[in-house]
C-alpha cells in the first residue's frame, strides 16, 4: 500500500482540532484527524464541562446554607456516586458523537498520535501519511512532579472519575484547577489542604478578589500553606505522606489522596517536533501573527498548545481555529490572530472572573487611571441571598471613560464579565453605559454601580 496524501493533517480533536478538520472538509479538502485519547478533546470530556455539572451541584449546597435560618429549615442530601453518574450522562457520549460528525464529513481518522518524520511527513498506527499542511491542537496537559513517588499523585482526570470521596485530600498547587476542584471537594465534607510554592493563590488574577475568595476558601475548611515546594511522596497503610521544603525547612503532611494540580503544559512531547523542524518553547507551538509555525511554514498550531498572545481557555481555541482554517483555506488572503479582549473566570464558590488590564499592568502602560475597588456585600443582590464575598475592582481610562479592566469576586461573576466583555469589545464609554436601562434587581445591574 502507498503512502497517503492529504491536504490538511490535524493533530487532536478538541475543540480547535475539530473545528479546523470541519472547515477544510467542508470545502473539499481531503483531511485527517488524529487524536491519542478519546475523541473530543478536554474541554468536553475531562476539563470544562463535566468540571461545570460538579460545580451545579455545590451552587446548591452553597445556596442552602447561606440560607439557612431564612426560609431553608435543613441542609439538602447530597450523593457524589448520583452526582457522577449525572456527569457521566455528558461526556459519555462525546467521543462516539465527535467521531461521527467527522466520518460523515468524510475525514480519515486515526487512533494514536503521530510523530513527525520529516516537515510534511508523519508517521502513525504504523503507516507513514504526508499532508500538504499540518495542524497541531494537542492541548494542554497536567505538568509531570519532579520527584520521588509523583505516580502517587492522581491528576484532574482522575479526581473527574471518582467513584468516591476520600476523608482527606492534598492538592499540590493553587491554581484554577486546584481551587476549583479543592471547592467541589470540601463541599462535599472532605478535609482539604492546598500547598504552592507561591506565596498565595491564584497569582495569575487581581490580588485583593484572590484575598476575598481565600478567605471564603478557608471559612469553608480549606488549609493553605504557601511558600512550599513538594518534595516527596510517600505511600502508608492508608494515607499519603508528602514532604515539602517551606522557608527553608522540611514539612510533612498526611492525607488519604494528593492530588498534582502544579499546572499544564503543552502536550507535545509524543510529537519529535525537531525531526518537523517545527519550532516550540515552553509556551508551545511557536507561531507568527497568522498562527503559522515559526520555522516549518506548513504547520499551523492553534488551541491551548499553540504559543499565541490567546489564553489556554475553550472560547479562544474556536477563535484560533477559525484562523487557522481561514489561513489554510484562504491563502491570497491571510487573516492575522487578533484577539479581543479575553474573560476568564475561576468557578469557585465565589467565582473570581477577570477580562482586560490589572492595576498595575495599566499603570504600567501609562494610562491616567481611576480605580473602582469596593466590597459590595451591602448591596441588595448579594444581601438578599447573604452573600458575605460580593466585591469588584474596575480600572478606567480617566482621558477616554472608557474600561481597562475588570475584575470581579461574587456568586454571578462568570456572568457578568460578560457584560464588560461586551462593553469593552463595543468601546463603551462609562456615561454611556450608565445611561442605558437595565432589568433591575439583577447582577448585570450593579455594572453601573461598578463603574
Amino acid at each position: 500500500m502507498g503512502i497517503k496524501e492529504f491536504d490538511v493533517f490535524v493533530i487532536g480533536t478538541g475543540t480547535a482540532g475539530k473545528g479546523v478538520a470541519k472547515n477544510c472538509a467542508k470545502e473539499g479538502l481531503k483531511v485527517a484527524i488524529a487524536d491519542n485519547r478519546e475523541y473530543g478533546g478536554t474541554c468536553a470530556t475531562r476539563g470544562c464541562d463535566p468540571k461545570k455539572v460538579l460545580v451545579g451541584l455545590t451552587e446548591i449546597i452553597d445556596r442552602a446554607k447561606k440560607m439557612q435560618g431564612k426560609g431553608i429549615t435543613s441542609m439538602p442530601g447530597k450523593s457524589w456516586k448520583d452526582l457522577m453518574a449525572y456527569k457521566e450522562s455528558f461526556v459519555n457520549t462525546v467521543p462516539a458523537a465527535t467521531e461521527k460528525d467527522l466520518k460523515a464529513l468524510g475525514i480519515e481518522l486515526y487512533h494514536q498520535s503521530p510523530k513527525f518524520l520529516d516537515e510534511n511527513t508523519l508517521s502513525v498506527e504504523g503507516k507513514t501519511v504526508k499532508a500538504k499542511k499540518i495542524v497541531i491542537a494537542t492541548g494542554n496537559k497536567p505538568l509531570d512532579l519532579k520527584i520521588p513517588g509523583a505516580e502517587h499523585a492522581l491528576i484532574s482526570d482522575d479526581f473527574l472519575s471518582l467513584k468516591k470521596l476520600p476523608e482527606s485530600m492534598i492538592f499540590i498547587g493553587a491554581g484554577y484547577v486546584g481551587m476549583e476542584f479543592a471547592h467541589i471537594a470540601a463541599r462535599f465534607g472532605v478535609k482539604v489542604t492546598m500547598i504552592d510554592v507561591a506565596p498565595r493563590i491564584l497569582t495569575n488574577f487581581d490580588e485583593d478578589m484572590v484575598t476575598h475568595l481565600q478567605k471564603a476558601s478557608e471559612e469553608l475548611g480549606i488549609e493553605f500553606i504557601f511558600n512550599a515546594e513538594a518534595a516527596e511522596i510517600e505511600k502508608l497503610r492508608k494515607n499519603f505522606r508528602l514532604k515539602a521544603k517551606q522557608n527553608g525547612k522540611e514539612i510533612s503532611l498526611k492525607a488519604e489522596m494528593i492530588i498534582n494540580s502544579a499546572g499544564r503544559v503543552p502536550s507535545i512531547d509524543q510529537l519529535e517536533l525537531e525531526k518537523g523542524n517545527v519550532a516550540f518553547g515552553k509556551k508551545g507551538i511557536e507561531v507568527n501573527e497568522y498562527l503559522q509555525n515559526t520555522s516549518n511554514k506548513n504547520v499551523y498550531a492553534c488551541g491551548d498548545v499553540s504559543a499565541s498572545d490567546g489564553l489556554p481557555l475553550t472560547p479562544l481555541s474556536s477563535q484560533e481555529a477559525r484562523i487557522v482554517s481561514a489561513n489554510l483555506l484562504h491563502k491570497n488572503k491571510p487573516e492575522k490572530a487578533n484577539f479581543p479582549p479575553q474573560p476568564s473566570v475561576v468557578f469557585t464558590l465565589p467565582n473570581l472572573a477577570s477580562v482586560g488590564l490589572s492595576e498595575k499592568e495599566a499603570k504600567e502602560k501609562g494610562y491616567n487611571i481611576r480605580v473602582n475597588n469596593k466590597l459590595a456585600t451591602k448591596w441588595f443582590n448579594a444581601k438578599r441571598i447573604n452573600e458575605k464575598v460580593y466585591a469588584f475592582k474596575t480600572i478606567i481610562d480617566k482621558d477616554s471613560g472608557k474600561i481597562l479592566g475588570a475584575h470581579l469576586a461574587g456568586p454571578e461573576a462568570s456572568e457578568m464579565i460578560n457584560v464588560f466583555v461586551l462593553a469593552m469589545c463595543g468601546g463603551l464609554d462609562c456615561e454611556t453605559i450608565k445611561r442605558m436601562i437595565f432589568a433591575y434587581p439583577t447582577w448585570g445591574s450593579d455594572l453601573k454601580s461598578m463603574l
